[in-house]
C-alpha cells in the first residue's frame, strides 16, 4: 500500500497564486483561514472565532484590562538602597502616560497583554530621534514573522497595512513571549487549545440550533402504504411549512387520509448540553488561569481557597503576577540601555487594585503611616491629596513598650513634664500636688 501525501489547501492555493503571479496579502482572510487550527470536532479555531466565545472574551478582557489599569512606575535606585521616581527619564512618560501618538498607556498595555494571551507573543517597535527613545509602537503579532540568522541575531519581518514588508532590527524590537519552551517563541494558545475551543464552538452551534427549532426535535409522518418519491417530497414540503421557523409555524396542520404525525421528544438535559457548556467554561478558564466566578460562572465558586476573597488573592498571585513580572523584565532587557539596567527599573503597583476598595485602601495607609513605613504626606500623596505642614516625619505608635521600660515615662510629653517639675523643685520635696 502506497502512502498518499496530502498538502493543506493553503499550500496548494499559495502555489497556484504564485504561479499566476498574484500577490498574497496578510489581510486576505479567505486565504489565511485555511491555516487555522482544526480541532477534533472539525471546527477551525482562529483568534477571531475564539473571541466569539463569551468565556474567551471575558478572560482576555479581565486579565488585559486589569493589568492595563494598574499604575506602572519607572524608578531609579539610590545609593542608600531606596528608590525615587525617575520622572525626568524619557522612558517614564512612555511607560506611564503615552507610549506613542495613537495610544494611551491603558490601550497600549491592554493590546500587549491581549497579544500574549491570544497569539503567545507581543511585539513593540522602538522609535528613536537620534539616540533618544521617543515612542513605543505596538505591532500586530498576526502580521509578524521572525527567524534566527546564522550570526545568532533575530530577524523580524513585519507586513504593514498597505501590504509592504519591512525588516525590523533586533535592536529596535521588544519581543515579549508568553509561555515558551525555548524562551524566544511563545506557544500559541489557539494552536495548543484548538480542541478545547473547538469543542466550545461546536457546543454553542448545537445549542443555537436547538433554539432555532423552537426547542423541538423533528418528527416523522406515518402513512398507510408506500409513497412515490414525488409524493414524499410534496408531503415533506407541506409539513415543513408548519415546523419551527416555517412560514405557517403555529398554524393548524391538516393531514390527509391515514397520515399520522409523530413528534420526537428531546430534553436538552438528557443530551447533557447544559453540562457540556458548563464544563467548556471551566476548561477555557483553566487555559487562562481565571477563577470561573470572575467571568460570571457561579458553579463551584469556592473550589480555590475557602471563599471569594481567597480566590481573589489566588488570581492576583498565580494569574496576574507572572504577566506583570514578564513585562517588567522585558522592559529591563529590551527598552533600557545596557548601562541603565543596574540603575533604573519599571514596576507595576499592585496596590492600584485597592482603588476600588475604600476600606482596604484606608487600612493599608493607616498601617503604613502608623508603623513608620510611610510619612503622612507620602500617604496623602498616595491618595492624591496635597501635603500638610508637619507631615514629613515618620511616626510610630507608642503603645508597644519593651518589658524593661514598664512603669517608666517614655513619651515626649511625659519627659517634658518631668523636666519642668524638676526645674521647679517640686519633685525634690516629694510633693504630690503638681499644681
Amino acid at each position: 500500500m502506497s502512502e498518499t501525501k496530502t498538502n493543506p489547501p493553503g499550500f496548494l492555493k499559495s502555489s497556484l497564486l504564485k504561479w499566476l503571479g498574484v500577490p498574497i496579502s496578510m489581510t486576505d482572510g479567505s486565504f489565511w483561514s485555511a491555516w487555522a487550527e482544526h480541532s477534533f470536532t472539525g471546527k477551525r479555531v482562529t483568534v477571531n472565532s475564539a473571541l466569539q466565545l463569551a468565556t474567551v472574551w471575558a478572560c482576555v478582557r479581565l486579565i488585559s484590562e486589569t493589568i492595563a489599569t494598574l499604575p506602572i512606575g519607572f524608578y531609579e535606585r539610590m545609593p542608600d538602597g531606596s528608590r525615587r521616581s525617575a520622572t525626568e527619564h524619557p522612558v517614564y512618560d512612555l511607560l506611564h502616560s503615552q507610549p506613542n501618538a495613537d495610544m494611551t498607556a491603558v490601550q497600549f498595555w491592554e493590546a500587549i497583554i491581549a497579544s500574549m494571551l491570544l497569539w503567545g507573543n507581543a511585539y513593540v517597535e522602538k522609535a528613536r530621534s537620534g539616540k533618544r527613545l521617543v515612542a513605543l509602537n505596538f505591532l500586530n503579532p498576526a502580521r509578524m514573522s521572525k527567524r534566527r540568522l546564522t550570526d545568532g541575531s533575530m530577524e523580524y519581518k513585519y507586513r504593514d497595512l498597505d501590504g509592504t514588508t519591512r525588516i525590523v532590527l533586533e535592536t529596535d524590537m521588544v519581543n515579549i513571549p508568553a509561555f515558551s519552551l525555548d524562551g524566544v517563541n511563545g506557544l500559541t494558545p489557539m494552536s495548543y487549545g484548538a480542541n478545547v475551543f473547538g469543542a466550545a464552538i461546536a457546543t454553542d452551534e448545537a445549542s443555537a440550533k436547538v433554539f432555532t427549532t423552537g426547542m423541538r426535535a423533528a418528527g416523522f409522518l406515518q402513512v398507510a402504504g408506500a409513497l412515490k418519491k414525488e409524493q414524499r417530497d410534496d408531503l415533506r414540503s407541506s409539513v415543513s411549512r408548519f415546523s419551527a421557523g416555517g412560514v405557517d409555524a403555529g398554524s393548524v396542520m391538516v393531514l390527509e387520509n391515514d397520515t399520522k404525525y409523530n413528534q420526537l421528544s428531546m430534553n436538552p438535559g438528557d443530551s447533557q448540553m447544559l453540562e457540556s457548556r458548563n464544563f467548556n467554561v471551566e476548561e477555557m478558564c483553566r487555559w487562562f488561569r481565571v477563577p470561573p466566578f470572575m467571568v460570571g460562572h457561579a458553579a463551584n465558586s469556592t473550589n480555590w481557597g475557602t471563599g471569594i476573597e481567597q480566590q481573589m488573592i489566588g488570581f492576583l498571585t498565580f494569574s496576574l503576577r507572572p504577566w506583570l513580572t514578564r513585562v517588567e523584565q522585558a522592559i529591563r532587557k529590551s527598552v533600557l540601555l545596557p548601562e541603565e539596567r543596574a540603575k533604573y527599573f519599571a514596576e507595576f503597583s499592585i496596590e492600584g487594585l485597592l482603588r476600588a476598595d475604600s476600606a482596604a485602601r484606608a487600612d493599608y495607609l493607616a498601617k503604613m503611616t502608623q508603623n513608620g513605613l510611610m510619612t503622612r504626606n507620602e500617604g496623602r500623596a498616595y491618595d492624591n491629596r496635597p501635603p500638610m505642614a508637619g507631615g514629613d516625619e515618620l511616626t510610630v505608635q507608642s503603645n508597644l513598650v519593651p518589658l524593661n521600660m514598664l512603669g517608666k515615662i517614655t513619651s515626649t510629653a511625659g519627659a517634658a513634664k518631668s523636666a519642668v517639675l524638676d526645674w521647679l523643685g517640686l519633685n525634690k520635696t516629694g510633693e504630690t500636688d503638681e499644681t
